[in-house]
């Protein structure tokens, strides 16, 4: 009998199970709306688009500081455009109403012979007396004083002058600052120019040229000159110039014309040569000229010259070698012409030039400089003099920005990101530390994406910090030592949520090594049903020079969130191989562009499936412009198992005939096989999903031909795909047209709805 019953039991369990089953499969249906659902999602979208416009208050703040630097007003729009006006006392960390608004309105209106709306008040340069009994601002293109005791108001013919000087400080500065000089010297007694392609100088009173050199020719000529600060030296190049040579594209369609116009421009292409540049100094005493003993410049332009400050005989300039492996840092003796190498850094990779910083400090002899030698982007100091560096900052951290350096204080001020291990690793926050690295001080310690804005003389600063989740909050601080001194204000996002609009979700999870985090953001439609499994649409961009996901609360409606309305989930992600995290999580792109972060994106939306059953893995599709397209185009070829559908609009598809300056950043130089392995043109024939190319014709960042070259390859191998050319459309994602045949190319190949006919309007005219 127990035998009997024990039967009976397990079945009962296994038809529970079996039940139980159906109704999880039932419950994750795919996603599949009929043709009028999904005309309504259409419509939602369109509608969403208009009713979160303006929906968040207070999530921008633009601080007008008065003179003397313990006062400032700002603006706030907040709902039914009424605006507020404000003065913050900074030494009492309060603010106030900067006026009275209805009684200003009325003397305002007064003056102006016409009657202004209180609530709506449209003024800008607000500057109050140093007693507040007067405010002077501009209204109406015009000029106005008023007198706060009584509201009238004059009009003026100009507003008060401020006479403060402030201090001037760095803000994120890159190293290679485009090279310029004063023809006239320092000491304004001479003027230096060239006359048939030869260096020649004379008096600013007039007189008799003296001609430094006399074999310059056409194919050889000299330029370039840099005065030296004492006026005893010029520094000069014999120039061996090349000529760019062009690329082009037809405009098929001008207004008033019959025929295409042939248009070209001169583009520097991967392995391209380069103008190359020997260095001469030429002493003024002696009419002498110096060979400079330094290596041929043959990458970029003429270096800036750096000069040492009481001993104006010797400076200092940047080379870096083609190839983005090496970079040095020479000092020359003008007197002499030897030169010293006081920096030489290789790598067996890259370094990135554009967050290579370095900053001159001539009252010491040092350097401040930015490095990846130990594995992540630190600050150092260097001494010109001596043969030392010292390591300003340490950690498994990035810094991402230098803002100022204070030379008599012995402090740097930067901004980092990564040094909270709780936080997202992107989110940027501000800090100061000594020269000597000590006395780190955080000067946003609260979780969030930061950005700082300071007084002119520095004394304070507004902290703005969000998530792309958490509305934006400001925060006036004292730079001293990072006191909080009040909350000016917070974001409201009330009307925006009352909406229905989901914001956007942050997400992690590790990548293909098992360890490192990958981060991203996920975007859900507002009318969501999480028993069904929805398609994923990534928007991709791996361009190595940068990352991408959001950080900060936008308080709009972004393409994500819009596309995302029509039923799809989607997603944004960091993959390895882009910037702003480890040196070695950076080298993932080095000569592998292809890759993309591909192992990481894919094992973070699987990820994403685990944690959220309603994520369809099965559709997946991506989209992206430029290198966004040369992306799109490579998840398709290159992983046609996970993506099933791909928009690429203006793909940089081949990197040998993208701009020279970003591809060998990446891809290194000379060009290799590995430019033809990685190429979109070469393995197009590899196409299994569904694609759809977007090109402007009038494109002068990637060459359209890129994107005609894949087309090529795609008809020899008898492919399907979709095309859309744009006459007179340069480096774009298509517009607003081409954002409209995106949306209906997932619609039709991932949720398999043909999108609706706009032809016949059937939007407008289907209920």
């Amino acid at each position: 009998m127990k035998r009997y019953q024990r039967f009976f039991e397990l079945t009962i369990i296994l038809l529970w199970l079996s039940t139980e089953s159906k109704a999880q499969m039932a419950s994750f249906a795919p996603y599949q709306p009929s043709k009028q659902e999904m005309l309504a999602n259409y419509r939602r979208a369109q509608l969403m688009d208009s009713l979160t416009k303006n929906k968040v208050y207070k999530n921008t703040l633009k601080t007008c500081w008065q003179k003397g630097g313990n006062a400032f007003w700002y603006c706030n729009t907040v709902k039914d455009n009424v605006r507020e006006y404000w003065l913050v006392d900074v030494q009492k960390g309060q603010k106030r109403n900067a006026f009275d608004a209805e009684k200003l309105a009325s003397g305002l209106s007064a003056q102006l012979g016409k009657s202004l709306d209180a609530r709506r008040l449209l003024l800008d340069s607000l500057c109050f007396d140093k007693n507040n009994q007067f405010l002077s601002f501009k209204a109406e293109k015009s000029y106005f004083q008023c007198n706060l005791n009584d509201y009238t108001c004059t009009k003026i013919e100009s507003l008060p002058k401020d006479e403060t000087v402030y201090p001037s400080f760095l803000h994120s500065w890159e190293r290679w600052n485009s090279f310029a000089t004063d023809s006239i010297s320092p000491d304004k007694k001479w003027v230096a120019f060239i006359k048939n392609n030869n260096i020649l100088i004379q008096p600013t009173s007039g007189g008799q040229n003296i001609q430094f050199t006399n074999d310059g020719s056409t194919s050889k000529p000299y330029g370039a000159i840099a005065w030296s600060p004492d006026s005893k030296y010029i520094v000069a190049y014999r120039i061996s110039p090349v000529k760019d040579s062009l690329v082009y594209y037809i405009r098929t369609d001008v207004p008033n014309t019959t025929r295409g116009q042939l248009n070209s421009q001169p583009y520097k292409q991967p392995g391209d040569p380069f103008t190359t540049f020997e260095m001469f100094a030429y002493r003024l005493d002696t009419q002498k000229a110096i060979k400079i003993d330094c290596p041929v410049l043959d990458f970029f332009e003429a270096p800036k010259l750096n000069w040492r400050k009481n001993d104006e005989r010797y400076y200092l300039f940047e080379k870096v070698d083609r190839g983005h492996q090496r970079f040095r840092i020479f000092e020359v003796d003008s007197f002499t012409g030897q030169t010293k190498t006081i920096l030489d850094e290789k790598t067996n990779t890259f370094m990135y030039e554009n967050r290579l910083f370095t900053h001159y400090l001539p009252e010491t002899n040092e350097i401040v400089r930015t490095s990846e030698k130990d594995g992540w982007r630190h600050l150092y100091l260097k001494s010109t003099l001596k043969d030392t560096e010292q390591q300003i900052t340490k950690g498994n951290w990035v810094v991402r920005t230098i803002d100022s350096i204070d030379v008599k204080k012995r402090e740097i001020w930067f901004s980092a990101s990564g040094m909270n291990p709780e936080e997202d690793p992107y989110y940027i926050h501000y800090y100061r530390i000594g020269l000597d690295g000590k006395n780190l001080l955080e000067l946003t310690p609260q979780k969030g994406n930061h950005n700082l804005s300071y007084s002119p003389d520095k004394r304070f600063y507004i902290d703005a910090y969000s998530e792309v989740h958490v509305p934006t909050k400001f925060e006036l601080k004292r730079t001293s030592d990072g006191k909080k001194l009040m909350t000016l204000e917070q974001a409201d996002a009330s009307d925006y949520l009352a909406t229905g609009i989901r914001l956007p979700e942050p997400f992690h999870t590790k990548g293909r090594d098992g360890q490192t985090d990958i981060w991203g953001i996920i975007c859900r439609p507002s009318k969501f049903d999480s028993t069904l499994k929805y398609p994923v649409i990534e928007q991709i961009y791996a361009g190595p020079q940068d990352s991408f996901v959001p950080k900060s609360f936008m308080g709009r409606y972004s393409e994500m969130q819009s596309m995302a309305e029509l039923g799809f989930i989607v997603v944004q992600i960091d993959g390895m191989g882009t910037a702003n995290r480890s040196k070695a999580f950076h080298d993932v792109c080095w000569k592998n562009l292809a890759d993309a972060g591909f192992p990481d994106r894919i094992k973070w939306i699987r990820a994403l499936a685990q944690k959220y059953p309603y994520v369809d893995i099965t559709r997946v599709g991506l989209f992206g412009t430029s290198a966004g397209g040369q992306n799109a185009l490579g998840g398709l070829l290159f992983h046609p198992e996970f993506y099933k559908a791909g928009v690429a609009a203006c793909g940089c598809h081949d990197n040998r005939v993208d701009k020279q300056w970003w591809n060998e950043q990446w891809m290194g130089y000379p060009v290799g096989k590995h430019y033809e392995e990685q190429s979109n043109v070469v393995n197009a024939g590899k196409l299994q999903g569904n694609l759809l190319l977007i090109v402007g014709e009038t494109d002068t960042n990637v060459p359209p031909e890129s994107t005609y070259r894949v087309i090529n390859s795609l008809i020899k191998a008898g492919k399907t795909f979709d095309f859309l050319p744009i006459p007179n459309m340069g480096h774009s994602d298509g517009g607003p047209y081409g954002r409209i045949r995106k949306r209906d190319f997932f619609v039709k190949y991932l949720l398999g709805i043909d999108p609706p006919q706009r032809n016949t309007n059937e939007l407008l005219t289907d209920k």
